[in-house]
């Protein structure tokens, strides 16, 4: 019985960057202009779930700590009724996976979710390619709409599904720039929105991070009943900063990443 062979953590993270563009266009344009002048690295890159059996943060997690992965702090968001956790591995980007707590929300919303997610074969989330997969379910316009009006992230998630909502930026390698300030600026400046919300720069030295965010993407998306134009996915810049021992912060500050989900929503797309 022949079965699919295992790729190299580096293979899936060239798949993940691939599937993202197609819907991040922007993003691609951005590392275009970046690399004129620096090596660009990956700071970390996140996914989003519903929380529930078979699909919560740490089975969408699976593959990545069979590929060396370890998991290092988990996060609330109590406004936004989610919860996350991040990923490090020695020489792989930073992995950061939310979750929405299915639980907290209204009963109608509850029964659109799992009516969505009752579509998903779980033994599929084992495997490296649930990661770029996409959406595993048929979604009507209507249903987008509804969760729409209780969570942008609920309805973000139903209509992407399974598939990087951003990769970073790590301006710490970047040549060319040296403060968050000065690549918002050369972002702007070619053309590309930033997600004000909380500011332009969420986070302070004294954090030991500093982010920022383009707007997400709109981009015109196939439900089963319709064609939408709506927001997709953005690109982050992360400034990390040196702690007491010398080594760059390495974990995630809740408040700004909070402000960071908001590059997605509707209202400011």
């Amino acid at each position: 019985m022949s079965t699919t062979p295992k790729q190299s953590i580096e293979q899936v993270f060239d798949n993940m960057w691939q599937d993202y563009l197609a819907l991040n266009p922007d993003a691609l344009k951005i590392y275009q202009l970046f690399e004129k002048n620096n090596d660009v690295v990956n700071d970390h890159v996140a996914f989003r779930t519903f929380g529930l059996p078979g699909l919560r943060v740490e089975d969408i997690a699976q593959p990545l700590l069979e590929a060396g992965y370890e998991e290092v702090q988990s996060y609330d968001f109590e406004k936004k009724k989610l919860r996350a956790k991040h990923y490090a591995h020695p020489t792989m980007p930073l992995v950061f996976i939310s979750e929405l707590k299915v639980e907290e929300f209204s009963r109608d919303a509850q029964i659109l979710i799992k009516q969505l997610t009752s579509q998903v074969d779980l033994n599929r989330v084992k495997s490296q390619d649930f990661l770029y997969s996409g959406r595993p379910w048929t979604l009507v316009s209507d249903v987008y709409d509804r969760l729409l009006e209780e969570s942008e992230y609920a309805a973000w998630v139903a209509a992407f599904g399974y598939r990087p909502n951003h990769f970073t930026v790590s301006i710490n390698n970047l040549q060319q720039f040296k403060t968050i300030e000065q690549v918002n600026e050369f972002v702007k400046q070619n053309g590309f929105p930033l997600n004000t919300s909380g500011g332009e720069v969420k986070g302070t030295p004294d954090t030991y991070l500093e982010q920022s965010a383009t707007l997400a993407n709109s981009v015109e998306i196939s439900f089963s009943d319709t064609k939408r134009t709506i927001p997709s996915c953005f690109y982050e810049f992360a400034l990390r900063y040196p702690l007491a021992n010398g080594e760059l912060f390495k974990g995630f500050i809740a408040a700004s990443a909070d402000k960071i989900f908001e590059s997605t929503d509707s209202k400011a797309a």
